[in-house]
């Protein structure tokens, strides 16, 4: 089974959840279809949905809730 990446598209601040009180958009070993929400980016007071561009199983992600990441910068892996 091979890997993917989810990656950043901006620079900004990762979110899992949508607000503070809401449950995470995405759970580590969820499934994920396309165009699933996975999180929002965070730039200016802006925010971005990043939405899985393939379908995958078994999702793990390697930046933690509100830590600031680079464009391009891995936010979670998938098997496809």
């Amino acid at each position: 089974m091979a890997k993917i990446q989810i990656m950043s598209p901006l620079p900004g601040t990762f979110y899992r959840r949508p607000s503070p009180d809401d449950p995470v958009f995405i759970n580590d070993g969820d499934d994920v279809a396309v165009g699933d929400v996975v999180g929002l980016v965070e730039v200016m007071k802006s925010f971005h949905e990043v939405k899985a561009e393939t379908a995958g199983t078994n999702v793990r992600f390697v930046v933690e809730n509100e830590e600031p990441i680079m464009a391009g910068h891995p936010l979670a892996e998938m098997d496809v």
